[in-house]
Formats: structure tokens, C-alpha cells, sequence
């Protein structure tokens, strides 16, 4: 069954109102350059087409490339999706994108990669929410963290990658949600860390509630904390620079400051087509404090490139 894995192409051709997309980040050893690159596809109605969204966090460079619907192509049984002349996995990414503002070829491949935990109630990072048929937009978590070699050559400047770190998550469904906080970072210095946070308005039978998907990997350990699993947020503090809150669950509770830096335009759907404008950041900060539910502290450090998007709509509802 595809629900357990969502990491493979979740949709059809046929859909209508629909939106699938991968969202591979990169960052170089020394921290200089991150890249994300969002291959996908949007279906609606006399616009259906194939995307390759690109983003670099040393100059604020976007684009968004199209790609007839019929230059979408994927494997059934595991994570294989080609966008025109570009490949994308979960072991690697090799790029060709020729396009009027972006010159982007190059190969990048993914090792040591750490997967999602899953059960059979929880078959993603949604638990067993990912069972619900009707929910808005779905999220998966493709690759915790892994280690990167190979290079790019983005508009004739030569990006390397040899021991830097990746992360691959994507989403699917009708459209992002109408708020939202995201956060992600598996860059922290001396830990072998991976941190990711998304706070949303999720429609849900007439109403709404306000979700909560977040975890922390570290050494070799997971610390989940979501609404299927009872855990809340709390004490949230929303600056012009500055995000701080904090998480809780049964037996840990995490506090997150986030030191907000420069964001970019980035595309986003809504009701399948890819017509909203959103502010996404990939040179963040997140500083982390972990404690044990008597107060023992466990962990703190500092994330770097941090993947950021905030809708300033979400704060009304808390």
C-alpha cells in the first residue's frame, strides 16, 4: 500500500484540484551555500503542469520551472520521480534544468540516510491522521538527515557538496493549509541532530483545529511530539527577529527560539494550482533546549540554515 509509503508518488494523473511535491534541501559542509530544490506537479483544470522550484540562500535566487504534465514520470513501488531531463530519489538527485534564468546541472548523491519511523498506526510523521482520506494536505518525511557528495553548477557557479547534509520531506493533497509555522534544520554542530517543527490550521469536519507534527532525531533517538500523540505547545512569543515556543509531551519538553533571517518567494498551491505567494527562509536559526519532564536538561544547541516559513495569519488562533 502506498499510504505506507509516502514517500513514493502518492496521486494520479486523473486527480483533479491536486498538488504533489518533494522537497530536497542541501547545505554545504561549510555552510555557505543551502539550495532547495522542489520538483512537483499541479493539477487544474487547463493549467496542468509539471515545476522544478529552485532556491539559493547566498544571493535570495528563486525560479519556478514549468514542465508539460507529460514530463512527469514515476516509479509505483519506490521513490523514483523524473521532472523533464532531471532525476530525483532518495539516494540521489541529478539535475538538468536549461531554462531563461536558470543554467542547473549537476548530480548530487545522498548517503547514510536516517528514515522515519514507522507502525502500523503510524505510517508517517501524521500518525494516523495519514489515515484520514479527506485531510487538506498530507506531509511526509523522506529522509531524516543524510550526507551529501557531488556538485552543482547553478548559473556557472560550481557549488560542492562533498560532507555537507540533506533532508527530504514533501506533501501532497488540495492545498497547503490557510496558516502555518515550518521549521527544519539537521545542521548542528558536534550532534548528529535533526530537528522539524510545523505548526498548522487544519480544516477537519466543518471546523478546525490547530495541528502540531514535530521531531527531534538525536543520537539515534527520536523525540515526537504531535497531536496524535498529546502533545501541545505552548508560551509562544512571536517577534519581528525572533519565534520563541515551546513543546510538550508525556514525558519531554522542548523549547525553540528561532532567529529569523532573510526570505525569498517561494510558490505555493491552493486548490491544486500553484498560485499563492509565500515568504520561505533557508539561512535561519534555531537554538533548542531539551528537558526531561522533571526538569533534567538533556540537550541544547544551535541549528544553522534553517528552513523557515511563517504566516503571520497562524498567530491569531493561539
Amino acid at each position: 500500500m502506498r499510504l505506507f509509503k509516502p514517500e513514493v508518488f502518492q496521486g494520479s494523473l486523473r486527480k483533479k484540484n491536486y498538488f504533489e511535491g518533494w522537497y530536497f534541501k542541501q547545505v554545504t559542509g561549510d555552510l555557505s551555500h543551502t539550495i532547495a530544490i522542489i520538483p512537483g506537479i499541479s493539477i487544474v483544470k487547463n493549467d496542468s503542469h509539471a515545476f522544478i522550484q529552485v532556491m539559493d540562500s547566498s544571493n535570495g535566487f528563486t525560479d519556478y520551472i514549468r514542465y508539460p504534465l507529460e514530463e512527469f514520470r514515476w516509479e509505483e513501488k519506490e521513490f523514483s520521480v523524473k521532472v523533464g531531463s532531471s532525476e530525483f530519489s532518495r539516494h540521489e538527485m541529478i539535475l538538468d534544468i536549461r531554462s531563461e534564468r536558470t543554467k542547473l546541472v549537476g548530480k548530487v548523491t545522498f548517503r547514510n540516510d536516517v528514515a522515519y519511523p514507522k507502525s502500523l498506526f503510524a505510517p508517517g510523521i501524521m500518525g494516523w491522521y495519514s489515515f484520514v482520506p479527506f485531510m487538506e494536505c498530507n506531509h511526509g518525511i523522506v529522509s531524516v538527515s543524510h550526507d551529501l557528495s557531488g556538485s552543482i553548477s547553478l548559473n556557472n557557479n560550481i557549488i560542492n557538496f562533498e560532507g555537507g547534509k540533506g533532508y527530504i520531506e514533501k506533501d501532497w493533497g488540495v492545498s497547503f493549509p490557510e496558516a502555518w509555522i515550518w521549521v527544519q534544520s539537521n545542521n548542528f554542530s558536534g550532534h548528529d541532530t535533526s530537528f522539524m517543527l510545523s505548526i498548522a490550521k487544519i480544516p477537519w469536519m466543518g471546523r478546525f483545529f490547530i495541528g502540531l507534527i514535530s521531531f527531534l532525531y538525536l543520537n539515534n533517538k527520536f523525540y515526537l511530539f504531535s497531536t496524535y500523540n498529546g502533545s501541545v505547545f505552548s508560551d509562544i512569543q512571536n517577534n519581528k527577529d525572533t519565534l520563541y515556543l515551546t513543546l510538550l509531551n508525556k514525558t519531554h519538553k522542548l523549547r525553540i527560539r528561532i532567529i529569523k533571517n532573510s526570505f525569498c518567494d517561494l510558490k505555493a498551491p491552493l486548490a491544486g494550482e500553484m498560485s499563492r505567494r509565500i515568504k520561505e527562509s533557508i539561512d535561519s536559526e534555531v537554538y533548542l533546549q531539551l528537558f526531561s519532564i522533571s526538569g533534567e536538561s538533556l540537550y541544547e544547541g544551535t541549528g544553522k540554515s534553517v528552513g523557515l516559513e511563517i504566516t503571520e495569519e497562524i498567530f491569531k488562533y493561539f
